[in-house]
């Protein structure tokens, strides 16, 4: 368990890749109460430094003996090094959060958006689970509604940028464009095909039912933060041509009938939301306006005249940020708060 400190010791392990990056910049741009940070990182970045408040921190190499004495660990390393190194800094003490796949389904971690589920945090054993990327902005607009109204059904499909895939995948955006405004051939590496104007339909491996896993990632996350098994969930997670920033088209059927304003009601008053709905005016959020944002930004709110308690809406949030390294020191700052 956490200790109550003025300041802590905090480890970023996959410091180097998109979200470890994020969350260097995030617990320097909130101020979190670090008394050290050490970062973490393979082989290849062994000599190399980042800045902190405008100090450059060296960058070790991840082995089994350096959680000793560090408070928070903020994993973005991917499932197989969590699953080897997040029960090792446990055992030495640490809190860690991980970021990746590895633990978010088991009993045993909550898995925690903290404007939707904090009191999950209550009953950790040192090792949280910082959700998927595109569940937790959509947990975000949907739970104050679920709160409302009670949410029977969620049909979900995905517009997921780039760097979710990683920076390698990020380039080969970028290059892939070049190559094709330059009328050059283009052979795609990160993806099974192109992805420069292009979408894919794919997102992660095919599972024997027909979808992929991060759709399921989508069903299962979602009714385990919400607190809820009986939301019925089917999702569509699609790849498109953007950098940074994932939307989402989201249809809700819920147990009490809302009308549209009541419902940008209860969004304008939830914690994390912004509202950005006015489509007479061409007001509706996307991917450009949420890049870099903290906020999870919902539009195009309206009624689905197809069933009696039906609401379709847009939301859109930064998938680096909120996604993923926000969301992991949100949790760490509620944890603090909570000790």
């Amino acid at each position: 368990m956490l200790k109550k400190k003025d300041k802590y010791v905090v480890a970023v392990v996959g410091a180097t890749g998109a979200v470890g990056n994020e969350m260097v910049s995030i617990l320097e741009e909130r101020n979190f109460p670090v008394e050290r940070l050490r970062l973490f990182a393979s082989e290849r970045s062994e000599g190399k430094t980042m800045e902190f408040h405008d100090k450059p921190v060296e960058i070790e190499i991840l082995s089994e003996n350096v959680f000793k004495g560090i408070d928070i660990a903020l994993f973005s390393a991917g499932a197989e090094r969590s699953i080897h190194f997040a029960p090792l800094a446990a055992k030495a003490g640490c809190v860690v959060i991980d970021n990746s796949s590895a633990w978010r389904m088991d009993p045993e971690v909550p898995l925690v958006v903290p404007e939707v589920n904090p009191h999950d945090l209550k009953w950790h054993k040192g090792i949280i689970a910082n959700p998927n990327c595109s569940t937790i902005q959509m947990v975000v607009a949907l739970s104050p509604i679920h709160d409302a109204a009670k949410i029977k059904r969620i049909v979900v499909t995905t517009f997921q940028s780039v760097s979710g895939t990683g920076r390698k995948a990020m380039d080969e955006l970028l290059n892939q464009t070049s190559a094709l405004l330059n009328f050059k051939d283009i052979k795609p590496s990160v993806y099974p095909h192109q992805i420069a104007f292009n979408c894919l339909p794919h997102i992660d491996k095919f599972l024997d039912n027909g979808y992929t896993k991060e759709e399921m990632k989508m069903v299962n996350e979602t009714q385990k933060i919400m607190g809820d098994k009986s939301i019925r969930i089917t999702a569509t997670t699609v790849r498109v041509p953007v950098f940074r920033s994932h939307s989402e088209s989201v249809n809700i059927e819920t147990e009490k009938k809302l009308s549209a304003n009541e419902v940008r009601a209860i969004l304008s008053d939830a914690p994390g939301v912004v509202v950005f709905d006015a489509p007479e005016k061409n007001i509706y959020p996307f991917p450009a306006d949420a890049a870099c944002k903290d906020d999870v930004y919902v539009g195009r709110i309206r009624e689905d005249e197809s069933i009696e308690n039906g609401i379709n809406m847009w939301i859109v949030a930064d998938n680096l940020r909120k996604g993923a390294a926000l969301n992991a020191v949100q949790i760490a700052e509620k944890l603090i708060e909570m000790t």
